[in-house]
């Protein structure tokens, strides 16, 4: 058990010493450079702070690859001065920009010079609060008895059979189908802990929200916690769909609580459950279990959505908080992201991951979200030919209200899969005839009035996704039709669907390729970025990305895998540029 933690420490201290010395690295570089690779914005001015604690920023040009959430170093261009200040990134609309901060700030004091701000590549070191969690762990009985015997594989839940047969009830009433229930009953029945699976489309999230109801009903406290304030509000909204008068918060930073469907409390203290004895639902992430947040509360169930990009001492901080454990993931898609992915032996799986293929777990099979085409290829590839799409959804296809007089090839609507080669080379991190070619699909669906909020870009770098962003304010000027078009990187997208979703694959440079392999053909990347359509997939790339030889023959395997979706598509290939206002002018 020593050694176990010993090892969990390493890995916190070791990723945090790595994530220090890369941002570190970025603010040693000039100016102009860190601006130029993406990692700074300059000539940042202060527009107006707000009553509610936001501050409005412009700047004369934004070519980072910043997005909304990320921290960012706000300083005098000295990115490593005694006072600069780290801050959250809340909107990004190019040279509009909104900031906040975690604590309370004077921000007439800051801004004291309201221009020549610079924004850096930010961090903010948590690793403490993890070193804490595992100390604990480690000198508590719920740590020693429970937690650490459990991921170390020394202990096998129990199912309880009269409270299996409970929940099956339960499940069947609200119409789960059989995978469904059978999973909600056994996480609900445990004594322990219980894994579900779920595939993309497979009502993961409805089963997690069916049983913190159930467990609710009994007159437990739970949890639900999450690497993401996304997935969590997810969940939150989930549950409170089911049943609008279940008792449920979150307990976080109120920019955090954008769209949640329930009340948000910045501490769970100064909430009406801090009165309640039982009978609620918490939603609030591993490092708000040790703070003020949720200081000193405890629960009787933790249920961790989206578990298999948190790792293990993620987890043991979340799983302090309570008795039972119930994890919600799918190992067969994003894992955690780690700095040190690469060296950081076993302990850098996912918690998930690790207590997988230990006959405590269900896997969903029935996808709700894929259309039958759609749902084959990761089927066969990912989950042993297991996955199929339910009847209602099997046939699904794309509707335009007018056929399109061009791209009509591309975008025909009995064609669910589609390649769109453009045949370009040696791009690496950004394609700007991809980039034309994604903005020409979307302004030619928009004219045929295909829904915006059902069309989703997915890129692997934020430089193609600014980029595309970029190009859309410029063709599709109206604010409130273009925000409703997600365009984002795979890691952003997981737990996100839409009908048509177009996959920019950017890179066309094999050297370039080969050098980021791990991460760009990375499999689990890969079904995620296809696996979000409900009815129509178009891949937009370029072939010679298939001529990338990684030097180990293992990676060379997951190019392989790439070559296999692109010939299950159907194939169009595409070298002139046919629409000269956009097209050309970005030439």
């Amino acid at each position: 058990m020593a050694n176990f933690l010993s090892s969990l420490r390493d890995l916190v201290l070791t990723e945090t010493a790595a994530q220090r010395q890369q941002v570190y690295t970025q603010w040693e570089k000039p100016l102009d450079t860190r601006v130029a690779e993406g990692f700074a914005i300059e000539n940042v001015c202060l527009k107006e702070i707000r009553k509610d604690g936001l501050v409005e920023l412009t700047c004369s040009r934004n070519i980072s690859r910043f997005r909304e959430g990320d921290i960012l170093c706000l300083s005098r261009n000295n990115p490593f001065a005694h006072d600069n200040l780290m801050v959250n990134l809340v909107e990004d609309e190019e040279t509009d920009l909104i900031i906040s901060c975690e604590s309370p700030v004077e921000w007439d004091k800051v801004f004291a010079d309201q221009d020549g701000w610079t924004l850096d590549i930010g961090l903010i070191d948590l690793s403490s609060y993890i070193l804490s969690a595992l100390a604990e762990a480690g000198d508590s009985d719920v740590g020693r008895q429970q937690i650490l015997p459990l991921l170390m594989g020394d202990l096998k839940p129990e199912i309880d059979p009269s409270y299996y047969e409970r929940g099956l009830d339960i499940a069947e009433t609200l119409e789960l189908n059989w995978d469904q229930s059978e999973a909600m009953a056994n996480a609900y029945a445990t004594e322990l802990a219980y894994l579900v699976q779920g595939p993309p489309g497979t009502g993961k999230t409805r089963v997690l929200a069916t049983l913190a109801r159930a467990l609710v009903s009994d007159g437990e406290r739970v949890l639900i916690c999450s690497f993401t304030h996304r997935a969590i509000n997810n969940a939150l909204n989930a549950l409170y769909k089911q049943d609008p008068q279940i008792e449920a918060i979150k307990v976080g930073h109120p920019i955090q609580a954008k769209d949640l469907l329930v009340k948000n409390f910045e501490s769970f203290h100064a909430s009406p459950l801090a009165a309640k004895k039982g009978g609620y639902v918490v939603g609030a992430t591993p490092f708000a279990t040790r703070t003020q947040r949720l200081s000193s509360v405890t629960f009787d169930t933790v249920i961790f959505d989206e578990a298999s990009q948190i790792t293990l001492p993620l987890a043991v901080m979340g799983m302090l908080s309570g008795q039972k454990y119930i994890f919600f993931g799918d190992d067969k898609q994003l894992p955690p992201v780690l700095t040190t992915r690469m060296t950081g032996g076993a302990f850098k799986d996912s918690v998930f991951g690790r207590l997988a293929g230990r006959n405590f777990e269900k896997m969903l099979t029935e996808s709700y979200r894929l259309n039958e085409e759609l749902t084959e290829w990761p089927s066969n590839q990912f989950y042993d030919g297991l996955l199929v799409s339910v009847p209602a959804a099997a046939q699904r296809r794309i509707e335009l209200a007018s056929l399109p007089d061009r791209l009509e090839d591309v975008l025909d609507p009995d064609e669910p899969k589609v390649f769109w080669d453009l045949a370009h080379h040696n791009n690496s991190v950004y394609s700007q005839r991809e980039a034309n070619a994604v903005v020409d699909l979307i302004t030619t669906l928009l004219a045929c009035d295909f829904p915006a909020e059902e069309i989703g870009v997915v890129t692997p770098y934020r430089a193609q996704g600014r980029l595309i962003r970029n190009l859309l304010r410029k063709f599709v000027p109206e604010t409130a039709v273009r925000q409703k078009i997600v365009v984002d990187t795979v890691e952003r997208m997981q737990g996100q669907e839409r009908d048509l979703i177009i996959v920019s694959l950017t890179t066309s440079n094999p050297a370039f390729a080969a050098h980021v392999a791990d991460f760009y053909f990375q499999p689990e990347r890969l079904n995620v970025a296809i696996t979000r359509p409900r009815k129509k997939l178009i891949i937009v790339g370029s072939r010679f990305i298939l001529n990338t030889q990684p030097v180990d023959p293992e990676l060379q395997k997951t190019v392989d895998l790439l070559a296999s979706l692109l010939e299950s598509c159907t194939y169009i290939l595409q070298t002139e540029p046919f629409r000269p206002d956009i097209w050309e002018s970005n030439w």
